[in-house]
């Protein structure tokens, strides 16, 4: 499902969904100018519409948004206090999977929505 709607958001923009090996990738070098947002539990809860606000923002500053998500070990510590947001998707424990679907979705959402398409109706 979140390969779904991935494919659906690139039809507005790009966009890509990757599976990194922290110890290998470093975000901030690889994407310097990108707003860094990693999910984490302990992190701001936003609704949809607070969520579409944050991407139509990087939008208007021309800015790259890269979402982290951990597996079932989560994201190196050192990289919260380096991040630009910690953004939690729901105060329930989800399945790193079911967490992808999620964020993928609303993704989708937020696109659609900037573009008056009638999906977040």
């Amino acid at each position: 499902m979140a390969q779904e709607y991935v494919k659906r958001t690139t039809r507005y923009l790009p966009c890509e969904m990757r599976e990194i090996r922290p110890g290998r990738f470093d975000p901030w070098a690889r994407h310097p100018a990108a707003t860094k947002i990693l999910l984490d539990a302990a992190g701001r809860a936003m609704d949809s519409a607070a969520f579409t606000a944050l991407v139509s923002k990087a939008g208007m500053e021309g800015r790259d948004l890269v979402f982290l998500l951990g597996g079932a070990d989560g994201l190196p510590a050192e990289w919260k206090p380096r991040a630009d947001l910690l953004l939690a998707l729901s105060p329930l424990t989800l399945p790193h999977e079911l967490a992808r679907v999620l964020l993928a979705e609303q993704i989708y959402r937020a696109v659609t929505t900037l573009r008056g398409h009638p999906y977040p109706r």
